[in-house]
């Protein structure tokens, strides 16, 4: 979304002249603030984007920089015209703002380049919404206003086992990925994390902004982080069936609110079925243990196998 704002601003000023940073950030729905770094960034970028104090300041482009549509290739149109994310954008609210950019794009380029728009798009489309999605929480909706303000969220995760936290939260920005939403964010104490924003039970906006870092990226942060994902090994799944009168003991050994229990409750005829993911097969074989009788692995069969095989060297040690 950034790189589109970089890219409007810049037509913008061209077709504009010199504009005051106040009159941008009301065009671009941001803050000055907002303005001011991505003029930054142009700068950086090595586009000549100036800007002047006083009454009769504001930013402009150097007279000799000229960047015009008709100067367009039908590749760089035809990139154009595929980089609308519909579902992505839909859950922002913005896919209708993208629809009218593009027709005002349109309709400025001249007939030959308008043809090629419409070629690439008859001939491809990008879809970027998995099979099954579920629609957008509206946590996602505060998210996004935090993350566009630079402001304070104070949400309620949902983690496993349903268990709950509140933490106060600097939403850095949103990634979506093949459907999926997430938050890039930094507690008070300043580390960053990664969060599906599906877990978000609840958001509220605060009063309060943040200072996000001048040399935060966005993108080579979430490609990092993602890397790192990928190079860890695949969770270890396990498939159990837990008595119904022990599953808030299975949920507080298993889960966050991890502690010391005494005995088991009483036993039970009825079971439930538990999905339940360790990070490798000894960490779920030291746990399933430690639950001793509340439950029984149903899959996969060599946990089964290793939990019996404890189970008959224990008998075999106790034959009272």
């Amino acid at each position: 979304m950034r790189a589109d704002r970089l890219l409007s601003i810049l037509m913008y000023l061209q077709t504009r002249g010199r504009t005051k940073t106040a009159r941008l950030a009301e065009e671009f729905e941001v803050s000055s603030r907002t303005i001011l770094r991505d003029l930054y960034a142009l700068r950086v970028a090595g586009f000549p984007v100036y800007t002047e104090r006083g009454p009769h300041g504001g930013c402009y482009l150097h007279e000799e920089f000229r960047n015009t549509l008709t100067q367009l290739t039908a590749s760089e149109i035809g990139a154009l015209f595929l980089s609308g994310m519909e579902g992505p954008l839909k859950d922002l609210g913005l896919s209708e703002p993208l629809r009218g950019a593009m027709l005002k794009l349109t309709a400025a380029l001249p007939e030959p380049r308008q043809a090629a728009g419409r070629r690439v798009t008859r001939r491809v489309l990008i879809d970027a919404t998995a099979w099954g999605r579920q629609a957008a929480s509206g946590a996602l909706a505060v998210l996004h206003q935090a993350a566009m303000e630079d402001r304070w969220v104070s949400v309620q995760f949902r983690r496993r086992f349903d268990v709950r936290t509140e933490r106060r939260i600097a939403p850095y920005g949103l990634v979506a990925k093949v459907g999926t939403w997430y938050v890039v964010w930094a507690g008070e104490d300043g580390e960053l994390r990664v969060d599906r924003t599906e877990t978000v039970r609840e958001a509220t906006l605060q009063e309060g902004g943040f200072e996000r870092p001048t040399d935060f990226d966005l993108e080579a942060f979430w490609c990092a982080w993602r890397e790192r994902r990928e190079g860890l090994p695949p969770p270890f799944e396990v498939h159990l069936r837990v008595r119904k009168d022990a599953v808030e003991f299975v949920r507080d050994a298993l889960g966050a609110r991890r502690g010391v229990f005494y005995g088991l409750p009483e036993r039970s005829e009825d079971w439930i079925s538990l999905e339940v993911a360790f990070p490798y097969f000894e960490a779920a074989r030291r746990a399933i243990l430690d639950l001793g009788g509340a439950v029984e692995v149903v899959d996969p069969p060599s946990l089964r196998a290793v939990i019996a095989d404890f189970a008959d060297q224990i008998r075999d040690r106790y034959p009272s």
